[in-house]
């Protein structure tokens, strides 16, 4: 198997929906149906991309998205949020909590897949950065903007253009 992707939705169906396309594309989903235990499984699954579903009993995503992105050991994670809000201001919320992609329910299969390629591109692309990070102990720099290379831009493109999950596009 492939990339590990720890996959948080409360729905049955929504999450064996989410494993098995992700299996069927390759990768190793892990899917965790209680909110209250997507840290702990977090820390030991280490997954290479988080999928999280919003609205759940118990615990809402957004705060889980806001525990991970304060814990050390997890914060680098990127986390693609997958939800049913399609209100103006919630994918801007989401965000705001730390969450890198945001895919819309229902899901387009394709908008899905490439969100998830996307992220995990652009995560490879920070890994650098977080070895320098924990070596060091500081935060790295990040890169002067005409340094980006073309691998970058591609992988950041590609993250904000599924990452929006609704079709919208403004520059048209």
């Amino acid at each position: 198997m492939g990339q590990k992707i720890l996959v948080v939705e409360d729905n049955e169906l929504n999450l064996k929906l989410f494993c098995d396309l992700l299996r069927a594309h390759g990768y190793a989903a892990e899917p965790v149906r209680d909110g209250r235990e997507a840290v702990e499984r977090a820390r030991a699954f280490s997954p290479d991309l988080v999928v999280m579903d919003i609205q759940m009993p118990h615990v809402s995503g957004l705060e889980l998205i806001e525990r991970m992105k304060a814990d050390e050991e997890l914060r680098a994670i990127p986390i693609m949020a997958v939800t049913a809000y399609a209100a103006k201001g919630d994918e801007e919320r989401i965000r705001d909590a730390g969450a890198e992609g945001y895919v819309s329910k229902p899901i387009s299969v394709m908008k899905f897949v490439e969100a998830v390629r996307a992220l995990l591109a652009l995560a490879e692309t920070r890994a650098p950065e977080a070895q320098t990070e924990n070596a060091t102990g500081t935060e790295a720099e990040a890169p002067a903007e005409d340094a980006e290379t073309d691998e970058d831009k591609d992988a950041t493109a590609a993250a904000e253009s599924a990452g929006g999950g609704n079709g919208d596009d403004k520059s048209s």
